[in-house]
Parts: C-alpha cells; sequence; structure tokens
C-alpha cells in the first residue's frame, strides 16, 4: 500500500495492492470533495504531476445511482483529458441526487512535465464502492491498466 500526496490540493490517495490494474482508495468529508479528489488521483496518476491551469471544462451528467454517477464522471475527465490533450487539476463539483455539475480546470499537456504517471485505458465497475466511515465518504476504484 503506498500513500500518495499531491501538494497542489493537499489530497491525498491510497493506491492499493491489485495484481494488474491500479486500485485507490480516496477519503473525503463530503460526496463533492470525494469526486473532486478522485479526479485529481486519476490526473495525479496518469501524468505523475499536474498543477493548477487556467483551461476551464464544464460537464454535467445524469445517472442511475451514485456508484454510476463517479463511473460516468471519471470516464467523462480520463476522455476529455485524452481527446483535447489535457490535465486536470481541479474539479469543483455539485451534486444533487444523481446529478452532477462541474467545473475542471486544468493545463495542456506537456511531454517535458506530464510523462511520470501510467497509462489509464478506463474507469472499472468491477469492486466499485462508496462509503461511510465516520465522517467521511470513502471511494474504492479500479482504474484499467
Amino acid at each position: 500500500m503506498r500513500l500518495r500526496k499531491n501538494l497542489i490540493a493537499l489530497m491525498s490517495f491510497e493506491e492499493l495492492e491489485h495484481t494488474a490494474d491500479i486500485r485507490i482508495r480516496v477519503e473525503a468529508a463530503t460526496l463533492e470533495e470525494l469526486f473532486s479528489e478522485a479526479a485529481q488521483a486519476l490526473m495525479t496518476i496518469m501524468y505523475g504531476s499536474i498543477s493548477p491551469g487556467n483551461i476551464r471544462r464544464h460537464v454535467e451528467m445524469d445517472a442511475d445511482d451514485i456508484i454510476s454517477l463517479i463511473q460516468e464522471f471519471l470516464s467523462e475527465i480520463l476522455f476529455i483529458s485524452e481527446v483535447e490533450d489535457l490535465v486536470f487539476s481541479g474539479a469543483e463539483v455539485r451534486i444533487a441526487g444523481n446529478n452532477l455539475i462541474a467545473d475542471l480546470t486544468g493545463e495542456p499537456f506537456s511531454k517535458m512535465k506530464h510523462l511520470g504517471g501510467r497509462e489509464v485505458k478506463g474507469i472499472s465497475y468491477s469492486d466499485l464502492s462508496i462509503g461511510r466511515e465516520r465522517d467521511s465518504y470513502i471511494l474504492e476504484v479500479i482504474f484499467d491498466v
């Protein structure tokens, strides 16, 4: 188990043992923070180093449940990042029921700066979970590599 910290937003996540893919655990006080930190964890895994930027993207989505919502949200970030060559460092997330509105901030991908990570091909539904422990929300998710 490895704890990774990104000083940009003082977020942290744990990388858990997994045989072939990348499994992480994220903890946050609110669902909105959980989604935001999961997005930052995805970008940190993919690019190694992320830092604030002035590029913005707006996303909105609905899902059948909160598990589908986090999977769709992370998949959308992965898609936009790959198609537009962007590295997101922040996500201001608002959740109402199974509806999500997010404003993403980031910077253009740079070969010199962003080659410290691992390729992520998708966000798995396998073992995807959101739960509560004490006063925190806990997300466990597997990134397909």
